[in-house]
């Protein structure tokens, strides 16, 4: 699910400018007891001087002693414990892996401990990128009061919602793959994996324990991050429904960026990606040290407005800045044709519909997105979208830029004649030249039609709703562009592959085609929702909500 730590390492001072400083300062290595006995192998640095000090903690799952994983000292030379823990089962530590489970409690076990220790004031800060900062939103979980602030970059609050099944469809490349490399044994799944949002999910979902977290996080994401919505839904959900010490004092930041370095034809300047983001020194330094440096004056939001990246002085490719997410916009509806346009109005056609057949033995190929340990962002789709099994839907030439900013929503009306299946849709920004730059793509298992925690069967061939979240983005839609949307049942290796069966089967050999129908006209007009945030003069191309 996320970087060897070599690479978080490498991100986290790509994005923050983090560099090393002279090192004065005692070292050793703790085995710091948890509840059960187990005993986590902890590196503590302390600066000279008599304390006690204010605390910086990173726990990993990829090795306390790595190259960088104490990112050269920074914390230490500025007057704090720097703590780097190696996770449960890892390394040095006792105990056996478990990806996430027990990082919410083995966070709180950690920072309790800390604030014991005789150089600790009890004011404990937490750092990370990807893994290193999901372990901090599972210590805030925990509720414990020693955990004051956090600083985390490409991270999430839930692993259900962003890297184990967002709509209901396993991510079979990010979990399986990245867990083989932690050395998780993966079992020879049955397929399709199924993940229903229960118990387990909610017990590390971060809307589970809003009232109690009071932890300020400072959120660094990218649009074409795997969890760029989890960087962004932490920031809200804090900012509005956590304790008295999170509401009002979250912090965001969105960059041209993902999880590792953008695939494709599209070139971003530098700082597209840093551009935004703050010294994480400053913001421990006033809320471990109460600096008053002026960082909760600031805007709470900064975030990159992509833009066409082939044509000098297009709009867009600017940072902005706002007081909340999402920033205000028009809801915009795009309705999909039977003749493959994509317009302010729906189709007047009777009866309008596209049919596909879906065959798991041949699924559509994954070009970029929001991946890992394999190519991503902005990707030509044109290899992979011109095949029977993925339906095309695109505006005329924009006659002036379309900015958009905030939430994207597919609404479509499908019918299957399998057992169940899955339906995905990509958003998609077409260059003069053809290139077929690929801004968001998520997909829906049609069991979860009525909620992603209530299963129900289907009847073959009636029309259900399928509501999609693309999740978010802003973007300019430059004059001369096109705005594209595809349909389609498969997006491999990135999403598991439906069998197209109700049951998990053994294998491919012993799946199913289906034919899939998208409904166009009526009352079973489908639709993608745009956050038009502005429309340079002339006409935008499509009609309001």
């Amino acid at each position: 699910m996320m970087f060897p730590m070599r690479q978080t390492t490498a991100l986290l001072a790509f994005l923050l400018g983090l560099v090393a400083f002279p090192l004065l300062a005692e070292k050793l290595e703790v085995m710091v007891p948890m509840r059960d006995g187990v005993k986590l192998a902890t590196n503590i640095e302390k600066p000279d001087g008599e304390g006690p000090w204010p605390v910086i903690l990173t726990r990993t799952p990829y090795g306390k002693d790595q190259r960088g994983a104490n990112m050269g000292g920074a914390f230490v030379a500025k007057g704090y414990v720097q703590i780097v823990q190696d996770c449960r089962g890892k390394f040095r530590s006792e105990g056996r892996y478990r990806a996430f489970e027990d990082d919410r409690m083995d966070g709180f076990d950690t920072i309790e401990w800390i604030a014991k220790q005789a150089w600790s004031n009890k004011k404990v800060g937490m750092v990370g990128a990807s893994a290193t900062g999901i372990t901090a939103y599972l210590a805030a979980m925990s509720g414990t009061p020693y955990l004051k602030a956090a600083f985390v970059s490409v991270a999430h609050g839930s692993s259900q919602r962003y890297s184990t099944a967002p709509g209901g469809i396993f991510l079979k490349n990010m979990s399986e793959e990245w867990l083989k490399r932690q050395g998780v044994e993966v079992a020879n799944t049955m397929r399709p994996v199924i993940r229903h949002y229960d118990d387990d999910a909610r017990a590390n979902d971060i809307r589970t324990y809003l009232p109690n977290i009071n932890v300020p996080f400072y959120n660094v994401g990218g649009w074409y991050d795997i969890f760029l919505q989890g960087d962004i839904d932490g920031f809200v959900e804090l900012q509005a429904k956590g304790g008295p010490g999170a509401r009002g004092n979250q912090k965001l930041v969105m960059g041209a960026f993902g999880h590792g370095a953008l695939s494709g034809d599209l070139k971003y300047a530098a700082n597209a990606a840093r551009g935004g983001a703050d010294d994480p020194v400053r913001w421990f330094d006033y809320w471990l040290k109460g600096v008053d440096n002026g960082i909760m004056k600031e805007p709470a939001v900064k975030y990159f407005v992509m833009g066409d990246t082939m044509t000098a002085g297009a709009p867009g490719n600017v940072w902005r800045t706002a007081a909340s997410w999402p920033p205000a916009s028009t809801p915009t509806s795009f309705y999909l044709h039977e003749d493959g346009k994509l317009a302010a109005a729906a189709s007047t056609v009777a009866s309008a519909k596209k049919s596909y057949v879906f065959d798991p033995k041949d699924p559509v190929a994954t070009a970029g997105g929001g991946n890992l340990m394999m190519e991503r962002g902005p990707m030509d789709q044109r290899p992979v979208s011109n095949r029977p099994d993925v339906l095309k839907f695109e505006t005329a030439v924009l006659t002036s830029p379309v900015e958009i900013a905030g939430a994207v929503t597919a609404e479509i009306f499908v019918s299957t004649d399998a057992e169940d299946t899955d339906f995905h849709v990509k958003l998609v920004d077409v260059y003069p030249n053809g290139y077929e730059a690929l801004v968001l793509d998520q997909g829906y298992r049609m069991r979860y039609f009525m909620g992603l925690d209530r299963p129900s069967l289907i009847e073959k061939n009636k029309v259900y709703k399928l509501t999609i979240p693309l999740w978010s983005t802003a973007l300019v839609f430059n004059k001369g562009h096109k705005i594209q949307v595809h349909v389609q049942s498969s997006n491999n290796p990135r999403f598991d592959v439906h069998t197209n069966t109700w049951d998990a089967i053994k294998g491919y050999d012993a799946s199913v085609k289906a034919t899939n129908t998208v409904f166009l006209s009526g009352k079973t007009a489908s639709r993608v929702i745009l956050p038009v945030t502005k429309a340079v003069g002339g006409e935008a191309g499509a009609g309001s909500q």
